[in-house]
This record gives structure tokens, sequence and C-alpha cells, in this order.
């Protein structure tokens, strides 16, 4: 399913605490694979399952086939720092992992390039792939500012699959 051209994904209204994890569906071809996600998303975490998840999913058909881009123009909330795409590769992999997208925003036109160059030349890696036993860590450390993006998007690329396993 596309939207006509003339319409845009809008990010629903949600009310959700600052360490919720926030996943949107954008694959709708497999509800049995999907309905393993939102159950290992709903299973407590932490080194032993100490602390409940928190999640609010996003699964509204007019998301469907939505394109990275799409999702970051949608958000709007300066305090959601990373969203989290179920999408085809995440229904189709064995591992279910979920698309980590940064909604982090960096201008970076106004730097000077003889200071800045490695800034501009290498920016902040934007998306990376996490197991969904392993997206509420992620939260919780952007969140706390423990880790960084680019932190878990390299320890993501480390392994062989390139797909983030709980720590």
């Amino acid at each position: 399913m596309t939207l006509p051209e003339n319409l845009e994904r809008v990010l629903p209204e949600i009310g959700r605490d600052f360490f919720d994890v926030l996943v949107i569906r954008t694959d709708f071809s497999d509800d049995e694979s999907w309905n393993a996600v939102v159950g290992e998303l709903h299973r407590p975490w932490g080194p032993v399952g100490e602390f409940p998840s928190t999640v609010q999913l996003v699964e509204t058909p007019a998301w469907s086939g939505a394109t990275t881009d799409e999702v970051f123009a949608a958000v709007v909330d300066e305090e959601l720092i990373v969203v989290f795409l179920a999408d085809r590769n995440t229904m189709q992999s064995p591992t279910r992992a979920l698309l980590a997208l940064s909604t982090a925003r960096e201008d970076v036109s106004g730097l000077d390039p003889v200071y800045y160059r490695e800034l501009i030349e290498s920016p902040e890696p934007r998306e990376f792939r996490a197991m969904p036993a392993a997206v509420h860590g992620v939260q919780v450390d952007l969140a706390l500012g423990n880790v960084n993006f680019a932190e878990y998007a390299g320890a993501a690329s480390e392994e062989p699959d390139q797909v983030l396993r709980p720590i």
C-alpha cells in the first residue's frame, strides 16, 4: 500500500515515557513474524530480566512500506532519540532484528570545513540493526547518555551479521 503523493505519513501522538521503546511496523506481510517480535519486545529485560518492558507500537497500515527518510521526516518529538522499525528485513530475518533509526538532526552546513573536516566528511551513523531483546537497553542508554548512537552502531557492525545483541 502506498500513499498518494499529496499525503504525508504522520507519527501519531503517543503518550510515552522517555524510556519507552517506540516501534513502527512498516511491513505487513507476515503477521506470525510480527507477533513473535511483539512477544520478544514485551519480555522483561536486563541482565536477569529485572526490568519490565515498556513499548509503544505503531502498527497502522498507513506506515506500510515507509522508508527511513519518511520516518525521519515524521519524527518531530525532540525528546525522541531513536525509533525502531519492523521492516521487511525484520520479518524475514531469523533474528527478527529491528532497524534502529537515529532521530538526531545535525546541521553541518554552516561549519568551517578547515576546522570540522572530520565531522563533515564522516557524519554520525543513522541506523543499525538490533535484536528485539536488545532495544530496551539501547533506548535507556541513549536516553541517559550512557552510550551514544555511534557506539551502538559500531558494536552492531562488529557482529558477523551486523546485528546488535543484548549485552
